[in-house]
């Protein structure tokens, strides 16, 4: 394909790509997936760095740089033929993922792909990858994954305020003009987040990227609702238990514990009755606490259908009936809560239930 120029108005166009590059961080070199975004008119050029990337990461992106600009492009976003936007076709033929199609109707702007083998068609986008790695890169080392990040915004504000000799401008300087040409920004712009479900494990915690998150102990056992924002994981058990942990950006098998998930040494760990029907049955029992512990151990129901049947029995039946029914079994190592209830039937019929002979002594005087 012949080589060729694009010239765009003011507002016109942003272009996004991403390129891997090798950084620098926390004393050791990693490589990371370096996201760029340019305004074609005035050059204005924001960029980030990132573990990974997926869509997750790339309407973060986005949103921060639509915020650095003040505003959206007018007509679109040209980008690569990536799968991270792209759900099937190529060029102008490509159809975008239904969530990053809402994401860019949000902002008022459609993602466009560049037609295969056009090099030129995102070429704004492209060169400065170079510059980046051979400027911005070269000697430096970061702390942290927040630290080169805010000195990428810092670089950039530099770079932007510069003297460029192909532009034969400063491209801040273009972007006055053309900022009054971008699409102003929502009143409210909403966090980027995604969910996830988890369990809460029996140390306490909960799991999301292979780190770990702790959770209150009483959560052990239960279902929450995790939130995964830019900057911090929150996690939801429900609409009055919420705990909110700083993000770990990547993958590094890391535990993150708040002081107060922990008890101090010596306190032990508060856990709520599992089974109220077991306070019940001792309250309006106690003489069957030796047996209620037993039918726990060797019953072959639920344990709550098994408590929940003897509450029934406790409630329902003279308690002297029950008693004795529960010691003969006990005696005997039944329990079978059914056939403990028919005991109780047996007794109840033969203390409740007799009959008045007569003076004839014969139950049965209809049968003479």
């Amino acid at each position: 394909m012949a080589a060729g120029t694009y010239e765009f108005q003011p507002g016109e166009e942003l272009q996004h790509d991403t390129s891997p590059h090798e950084v620098m961080l926390a004393g050791k070199k990693r490589k990371v997936q370096t996201a760029s975004a340019v305004l074609c008119y005035s050059r204005m050029l924001f960029f980030q760095m990132y573990p990974t990337f997926q869509r997750f990461d790339c309407k973060v992106f986005l949103t921060e740089a639509l915020r650095y600009f003040g505003g959206s492009p007018n007509q679109r976003v040209m980008i690569d033929n990536t799968h991270v936007v792209v759900l099937h076709g190529t060029g102008r033929q490509m159809v975008p993922v239904p969530e990053m199609a809402a994401f860019a109707e949000r902002f008022g702007f459609h993602f466009r792909a560049h037609e295969r083998g056009d090099a030129n068609r995102s070429g704004r986008v492209e060169r400065p990858f170079h510059f980046i790695e051979h400027n911005f890169l070269a000697g430096r080392s970061f702390a942290s994954w927040a630290d080169l990040n805010q000195q990428a915004r810092q670089w950039c504000d530099r770079v932007n305020a510069t003297y460029k000799k192909h532009l034969r401008a400063v491209p801040r300087e273009l972007f006055v003009l053309e900022r009054q040409h971008l699409r102003p920004l929502p009143v409210w712009v909403p966090e980027v987040y995604r969910l996830h479900e988890r369990m809460v494990d029996v140390e306490g915690y909960v799991a999301l990227h292979s780190n770990r998150y702790s959770v209150p102990l009483a959560w052990i056992g239960r279902r929450v609702e995790v939130r995964e924002t830019k900057d911090k994981i929150e996690l939801q058990l429900d609409a009055r238990n919420l705990v909110t942990h700083p993000r770990i950006a990547e993958a590094e098998h890391q535990r993150v514990l708040l002081p107060q998930h922990r008890p101090p040494r010596g306190q032990g760990i508060w856990r709520p009755n599992p089974y109220p029907e077991e306070a019940l049955i001792l309250q309006a029992a106690p003489e069957v606490a030796a047996y209620l512990a037993a039918l726990k151990q060797h019953s072959r129901k639920l344990v709550v259908l098994v408590l929940r049947q003897l509450l029934r029995l406790v409630r329902e039946y003279p308690r002297e009936s029950v008693l004795a029914a529960v010691d003969e079994a006990a005696r005997y190592g039944l329990y079978d809560l059914d056939r403990v209830e028919r005991m109780i039937l047996r007794r109840v019929a033969r203390d409740y239930f007799l009959l008045d002979p007569g003076p004839g002594g014969n139950h049965n005087d209809e049968d003479q």
